[in-house]
């Protein structure tokens, strides 16, 4: 029997329809959520991914900004600005978009945001209180969504292997944090893979839930996956395919229709993980905004 399909747009309107009630209710207490994007150079992909954020906000009732700064933009013209934002109280997430250009340190420029704006969750403050199940610290957009889908999937989490491949600090890493904490969506035991793991088929046949997120087109085969496993794909390749008119396809990590047919549940590539990321960008950026009104006189009332 084919596996279940894991609707990750379904999932994230509904996250985000959430977002927008809680953004309504801000606005009662006379606070909009705002988030700002620093776009440094002309990269289109980015220029795609911010443009698609700026909306996502605004769809949202929250205050969506972008400010668009020149390639050889000084790295300490982008601190600047990354400060000036910190200050703003009307601005309750910074996102510098990714990549940089070569000559300004990344790492500086997110050591640079307040770790209370910090809605990407990639300051080690917040890495930190992921690592420790802090609820203040905010999580990376991406794992966090891929939570919330096994949430929604109805997936049982307590005692479950979860094997990852890939151990990024966007994915990997904090996805295991999250996946051994205790408490919802969580208690699972978990596996970490890599490109030095050795016989990786050993690790990913034990898995009762397999995140791929490993950046290689469906490497991951039927032969490799447990009968009955949840199969979360995160990845998200481009590859040649003369037969499609824009001459590529858009694949993930797993090799979908011979995995579908061993897994019980499988997010697809497009329309699974993906959408999760912007809405769950946008809870995180409702949430600093909690956050900074509980941190008033009103809102300790």
């Amino acid at each position: 029997m084919p596996a279940e399909r894991i609707d990750g747009v379904a999932i994230a309107a509904k996250v985000r329809a959430k977002v927008a009630q809680d953004a309504e209710a801000l606005k009662a207490k006379g606070v909009t959520p705002g988030l700002t994007v620093v776009l440094v150079g002309d990269d289109p992909a980015s220029a795609f991914y911010v443009g698609a954020k700026e909306k996502a906000c605004k769809e949202a009732g929250m205050n969506g900004e972008t400010i668009r700064l020149p390639a050889s933009t000084p790295e300490a013209e982008l601190l600047a600005v990354i400060d000036k934002l910190n200050a703003d109280p009307a601005v309750h997430g910074i996102l510098v978009q990714m990549p940089v250009p070569k000559h300004i340190d990344a790492q500086k420029v997110i050591r640079r945001i307040d770790p209370m704006k910090d809605v990407d969750g990639f300051h080690p403050v917040n890495a930190g209180k992921v690592l420790i199940g802090d609820a203040d610290g905010f999580a990376p957009c991406t794992p966090a969504g891929v939570q919330v889908m096994l949430q929604e999937a109805g997936v049982e989490t307590s005692g479950k292997e979860a094997v990852i491949l890939g151990r990024s600090t966007i994915v990997g890493k904090p996805m295991a944090a999250l996946l051994i904490q205790s408490g919802k969506g969580a208690d699972c035991t978990v596996t970490i893979c890599h490109s030095r793991t050795k016989n990786l088929a050993e690790h990913t046949r034990r898995a009762d839930i397999l995140i791929a997120a490993i950046g290689k087109p469906e490497m991951v085969t039927a032969d490799m996956v447990k009968p009955g496993a949840v199969v979360i794909d995160v990845g998200i390749n481009r590859v040649d395919d003369a037969s499609q008119k824009r001459g590529y396809r858009i694949v993930g990590d797993v090799k979908f229709d011979e995995v579908a047919a061993r897994a019980s549940k499988i997010t697809p590539v497009p329309g699974g993980v993906g959408p999760m990321t912007i809405a769950m960008l946008l809870a995180n950026t409702v949430r600093a905004a909690q956050l900074s009104l509980a941190g008033t006189p009103e809102g300790a009332r």
